[in-house]
């Protein structure tokens, strides 16, 4: 499967955006999908997982609340939905799939990544 991120943007703290993850190839529904992000000179980190068969989700602490993810399996598309957002929330924003779910929030929990769509978020 192929991964295209898009949605980045330069946002103030406060404001709402919602990043797009467009899936190429078949089966999109059998995979459970995971966003990431990695601020400069940081190590990339677990932001937020949708399991595929029940819809489960799970966020990192630092996005609970304000974050949300979501599946639409027609469109082959997962999206992250940011609201409230804050100057620590700037970084690359990464979408991966995979097909197990056993290290959902672990950058080695997933073998197919995007490119990165980059959020910069101003105070």
């Amino acid at each position: 499967v192929q991964l295209q991120a898009s949605g980045g943007g330069l946002v103030q703290a406060g404001d709402s955006l919602r990043l797009s993850c467009a899936a190429s190839g078949r089966s999109f529904s059998s995979y459970h999908m995971g966003w990431f992000r990695q601020a400069p000179e940081k190590e990339r980190e677990f932001v937020a997982a949708i399991r595929w068969n029940d819809g489960s989700t799970y966020y990192a602490d630092s996005v609970k609340g304000r974050f949300t993810i979501s599946k639409d399996n027609a469109k082959n598309t997962v999206y992250l939905q940011m609201s409230s957002l804050k100057p620590e929330d700037t970084a690359v924003y990464y979408c991966a799939a995979d097909l197990t779910w056993l290290r959902y929030n672990r950058i080695d929990g997933y073998d197919y990544w995007g490119q990165g769509t980059q959020v910069t978020v101003s105070s």
